[in-house]
């Protein structure tokens, strides 16, 4: 008589999909992981300041009408950009100082209509405390002789040149929402957080401009 073998029973396929449900879970982990670790890391850098935006949001009205008061814990301390020399400097080398930091570029016409305002809140407010400080966008590696033209054309006394010619900073500000074009400004406190945004121009040297720095400096 002749033994046949029987063919081994199959493997239960629960084990594989466990193992299968188990990795996909590990993954997807994973990548929530990666991204919070990734997403917007200036905005645990401050604390939340919201009594802060809302007295310059009040404080913005007639000519500052478009501010918007912000304290929502953006900081941006580790922003990096060039200083006249070509040598790098960030937010954090001005800590102590409250500022308002203006992006613009020689290209952008409501940039260049807004300088000799800024220039005037500048001469009038500087000091120990607080600082107008211009950040130049002009691309490539002729931005910088840009922005020095301007300047020099307009002989302006305070706005010092400031240079990302990479465009990384303002890369930085639309992937957090902040801006999708120029001019925009921050109002950021003396540890470099976020207080408040002012997307496009506004006609800083009146009565409304001045409104705002001085609340801006009172906090």
């Amino acid at each position: 008589m002749t033994e046949t073998n029987a063919p081994p029973p199959e493997s239960s396929p629960l084990p594989r999909l466990i193992l299968t449900l188990g990795l996909a879970i590990l993954g997807v982990g994973i990548s929530v992981w990666v991204f919070l670790s990734n997403a917007a890391p200036s905005a645990r850098e401050c604390p939340v300041q919201t009594e802060a935006g809302q007295r310059l949001d009040a404080a913005a009205v007639g000519e500052l009408a478009a501010l918007l008061g912000t304290g929502e814990g953006r900081g941006y301390r580790s922003m990096t950009f060039k200083k006249a020399d070509g040598t790098d400097t960030s937010i954090s080398a001005f800590s102590g100082k409250r500022l308002l930091v203006n992006f613009w570029a020689s290209w952008c016409v409501p940039c260049r209509e807004e300088m000799p305002a800024l220039d005037a809140i500048a001469t009038k407010y500087n000091s120990d405390t607080f600082m107008v400080l211009p950040i130049n966008l002009d691309m490539g590696e002729s931005g910088l002789k840009k922005a020095q033209d301007f300047l020099a054309e307009g002989a302006y006394q305070n706005l010092p040149l400031f240079a990302d010619n990479t465009f990384a900073a303002f890369e930085r500000l639309k992937t957090e929402a902040v801006a999708i074009g120029l001019p925009v400004t921050l109002l950021l406190d003396e540890m470099g957080c976020e207080l408040a945004v002012l997307p496009g121009p506004a006609e800083w040297n009146t009565p409304d401009g001045e409104a705002v720095v001085e609340a801006l400096i009172s906090l």
